[in-house]
């Protein structure tokens, strides 16, 4: 997960929180003073960490809570709301027709994060081209067309062209009945001269209206300095972090660019194209605390499944009465979703339940069930209580797997189905988790 340790340290404070009897000012303090330790292990400023901390202790000691809220739901809420405070007001950033240029350093995953970002808005329904602009490096040329024909998005380049903005020039007339024309520039070791004259001619040759700043979140505090030397060079209206699973220096960079004139838009949450998100401070601040994030785990889902089909489903599920055939859809769409330890993040409570190993071992199990289900007849996908003794060996065989993989798999589907009848019928579960957060009733 994102910020894994911080995310860890978080959730452990306040789970003594949710175990304590009473909130007493003494336990308050003693929840500060592990945020704050978290905090700063994390590299997040000293004088961040500690203002951040004194504002919740503040506001914990000396606010009542809401009516109709606990003492204990009151405090989290601070915590969660102080968190997102810090990470500063969202970028804002339109889904329509618009000119993108890639800027950065050399070695901070620029190109690789222009495909994560074409991939993201393709996923949007929105069409696009990526133009090549970066000419002095080798083979730059040739890792965006691979990372374009993996994504199925046309790259507009020249390998024998060293003249940028040539090469911009002529990817607009290429790309001029596309929604999105993404320019991937060339990077440099330092922020010299030379790079700036020649992103100032891609700009104004481009007019963009986006520029982003690719930084590798393992610089920690000196993304601050360096996001800012960008946007004072040419203007930068947003940052995309990368690396932020991987790197222990990840609460420093998000702190320090939040505090610039050039917020956080976009963070790179591992090596798969599709590790690209939307930074949102509410939703990403949720799932560090465990709390899970259902609007993004909506999006997720209506973006690989049909919209009454994902409504339908949810209410046979939600009711109890969904089937094999359902629970295999929803075993192909989740997978769609991304790697599984990342979709669990999302589900409030989920958060750390399962460590790496586990999670790898539940991905292939649940790949295990889908082979099996696909030996399995129609007749048996609708009604499972036919499977009995007798179609369990026949399974088996056909699937090439013992007989109590499958006796495993129609355990976990009616664990699943008596589960989710559960919650569809506990109002009350739904309502207090929304209530943490000052939102209103979820509807299903």
């Amino acid at each position: 997960m994102v910020l894994e340790k911080l995310g860890d340290a978080l959730r452990e404070t306040l789970r003594k929180i949710a175990g304590a009897s009473h909130i007493s000012p003494e336990l308050i303090k003693e929840l500060v003073r592990d945020i704050q330790r978290a905090l700063l292990q994390s590299d997040v400023n000293v004088k961040l960490a500690l203002d951040l901390s004194k504002q919740i202790e503040t506001r914990a000691l000396d606010e009542k809570p809401p009516a109709g809220m606990t003492a204990r739901e009151h405090v989290v809420r601070i915590v969660h709301q102080e968190l997102v405070n810090a990470l500063g007001t969202p970028k804002e950033f339109k889904l329509g027709p618009q000119k993108i240029m890639m800027v950065g350093l050399y070695g901070q995953g620029k190109t690789t994060t222009t495909g994560k970002l074409a991939k993201y808005l393709k996923r949007k329904g929105l069409s696009l081209g990526l133009v090549a602009a970066d000419v002095h490096r080798p083979a730059a040329y040739d890792q965006l067309a691979q990372i374009g024909e993996q994504i199925q998005v046309p790259v507009f380049g020249d390998s024998n062209n060293t003249d940028a903005a040539k090469v911009v020039n002529d990817g607009l007339k290429e790309f001029d009945d596309l929604d999105i024309v993404i320019v991937d520039t060339a990077g440099r070791h330092a922020l010299d001269d030379d790079l700036i004259d020649e992103m100032k001619t891609v700009s104004k040759i481009l007019n963009p209206d986006e520029i982003f700043l690719v930084m590798d979140a393992t610089v920690g505090q000196q993304a601050g300095p360096q996001a800012q030397a960008f946007h004072d060079a040419v203007g930068v209206s947003g940052v995309v972090l990368t690396k932020l699973d991987g790197s222990a220096k990840g609460g420093g960079a998000l702190s320090a660019v939040a505090v610039t004139n050039a917020p956080i838009v976009f963070v790179g949450t591992g090596e798969n194209l599709d590790n690209l998100e939307k930074l949102d401070p509410d939703r990403f601040i949720s799932r560090l605390l465990g709390m899970g994030d259902l609007q993004t785990l909506l999006e997720r889902a209506e973006e690989v499944m049909d919209a009454s089909t994902a409504e339908d489903t949810a209410k046979k599920m939600l009711s109890g009465k969904f089937t094999l055939i359902d629970m295999r859809e929803q075993m192909e769409a989740l997978t769609k979703m991304g790697p599984l330890g990342k979709v669990m993040e999302m589900v409030p409570g989920m958060s750390g339940m399962m460590k790496k190993g586990q999670v790898e071992e539940t991905q292939k199990r649940l790949e295990k069930f889908k082979v099996l289900m696909n030996s399995m007849t129609k007749e048996e996908l609708e009604n499972p209580k036919l499977i009995k003794r007798s179609r369990i060996n026949r399974i088996a065989m056909g699937s090439g797997s013992d007989p109590q993989e499958i006796r495993d798999l129609l355990k976990q589907y009616n664990q699943s189905r008596k589960m989710m009848a559960n919650i569809g019928g506990n109002r009350r579960m739904q309502q207090r988790m929304m209530k943490q957060f000052g939102k209103g009733d979820m509807k299903l």
